[in-house]
């Protein structure tokens, strides 16, 4: 009797959609689940078609494990529906595809993070392992390397720790968009930050004040306003502050991502504030709807590409033992000038 993927689902009791995305490797089903799945598989001996990677169960190919932590802030549940995400994640799909190795998705609960990872590496054992670090402490990372050497952690860093990191050059971006705004004039800057704190978020700030510094302009309290990452519509409490400056606002903002930034733009509408002539808004990422809201968003490009090519390429190398000594690399990157800003 040839099995099909309706007679795992059924076996499962789960739905087709949950079999493929199971086989995929991608998320949107809990760990429980695909491990359920993928048991009934290995016992019926079920051999999806090439669509599905089956090379991931039964090893038949060098498999590499994208880990996503979430539930913390600014890795959601649906992080991979984000722009900045959902582009990454896509760019290393196409370099493990074009390098001829599997990609398995997992994401695994902030709350049982070291359990969750047992799990994973025990039931299907990996040749390489792509974490996103981006809400992670060094404790936390240092238990994904004890269980896979080989290792290449993006979107943070650990300068201290003996492993491989890549992530953009957050200081030299929130430094670019600083000057940029000072070339254009502007002295009563404003600066828009995550309630949710990271690496890249800190690493941001200390460029953007680095600026500020050199050309001898503070930022004071009032013009810091702090907002959710994640939220791309208005914010309540960030209008309630600008209305409460009557006036005295910033003639431009620095938001720390792109999100924030569109948030922003939404916000001082509402606060009957316009974008440019009233205040001046860069963000940072560069994601593809900094291109669709109006004005069109000035923002610090993050090569997302390249962050996956060296990644992959990295965890490659390790899995075929050529990758001698690991590294710390940051990516430069380059502001994008576009309308939200004006010239004093």
């Amino acid at each position: 009797m040839k099995i099909r993927m309706s007679d795992i689902a059924k076996m499962a009791n789960v739905s087709i959609a949950a079999v493929s995305l199971a086989l995929s490797g991608k998320p949107g089903i809990s760990e429980e689940t695909r491990a359920k799945i993928l048991t009934i598989v290995k016992e019926t001996g079920y051999l999806p078609r090439a669509m599905v990677k089956a090379e991931q169960v039964y090893g038949l190919a060098p498999t590499l494990r994208f880990v996503a932590c979430t539930d913390s802030g600014i890795v959601s549940n649906h992080y991979n529906q984000q722009p900045f995400f959902m582009e990454l994640i896509r760019h290393i799909e196409e370099q493990c595809r074009a390098g001829g190795y599997s990609l398995f998705f997992s994401s695994v609960p902030y709350d049982r993070f070291e359990e969750a990872i047992e799990e994973l590496e025990s039931g299907h054992k990996s040749n390489g392992i792509l974490l996103l670090g981006t809400n992670l402490s060094r404790k936390q990372i240092e238990l994904v390397e004890s269980m896979q050497p080989n290792l290449v952690v993006i979107d943070t860093c650990l300068e201290t720790m003996d492993a491989n990191f890549i992530v953009m050059n957050n200081r030299m971006g929130a430094y670019q968009a600083g000057s940029y705004l000072l070339e254009l004039g502007h002295r009563k800057i404003g600066y828009v930050q995550s309630n949710a704190r990271m690496y890249n978020f800190d690493s941001r700030k200390q460029g953007f004040l680095q600026a500020l510094s050199e050309a001898g302009v503070l930022l004071p309290g009032k013009h810091l306003f702090t907002v959710s990452p994640t939220v791309v519509t208005s914010q309540e409490e960030l209008k309630n502050r600008l209305l409460c400056l009557k006036g005295d606002w910033p003639t431009a903002l620095f938001c720390e991502c792109d999100y924030m930034a569109i948030s922003a733009m939404k916000t001082l509408y509402e606060a009957g504030l316009r974008v440019p002539d009233d205040i001046s808004v860069v963000g940072f990422d560069n994601i593809q709807e900094a291109m669709i809201v109006t004005p069109e968003l000035t923002t610090v490009h993050v090569e997302k590409l390249k962050i996956a090519e060296l990644a992959v390429a990295k965890l490659m190398a390790g899995t075929e033992g050529t990758e001698l000594v690991k590294s710390k690399i940051w990516l430069d990157t380059r502001l994008v000038i576009r309308n939200s800003c004006r010239k004093l």
